[in-house]
């Protein structure tokens, strides 16, 4: 899925023929955060507004905004856990690679 593997298990390439950067987390994680904070801040705003104020109308804007954030946000969640899996495979990737040329067993790709 997010972990697509090359021929011979190399690295994945860039369009320029150098090692592929990983897409940045970031921007995701920043649309998801702020997506996160409206939609409860709406939710509350509207239990206010239709007479549930207070603490009340606090803790259960907050409550209803999870199963909500989980429908809305669905498309930028997927694709902030595809940018972090992206990036988890890159730092083993490069972990093994210094890993092999430390122990002088690099291989020729």
């Amino acid at each position: 899925m997010a972990e697509e593997k090359s021929a011979g298990g190399a690295t994945p390439a860039s369009p320029t023929g150098g090692p592929a950067r990983p897409p940045r987390i970031a921007p995701w994680l920043v649309i998801y955060t702020i997506g996160r904070f409206a939609i409860a801040a709406a939710l509350v705003l509207l239990l206010w507004q239709i007479g549930l104020a207070g603490t009340p109308g606090l803790l259960f804007g907050v409550l209803l905004s999870m199963p909500v954030s989980y429908v809305l946000l669905r498309p930028s969640r997927d694709r902030l856990t595809e940018a972090m899996a992206a990036r988890s495979v890159a730092r083993r990737n490069a972990k093994e690679e210094l890993r092999a040329r430390l122990s002088g067993t690099e291989q020729s790709g």
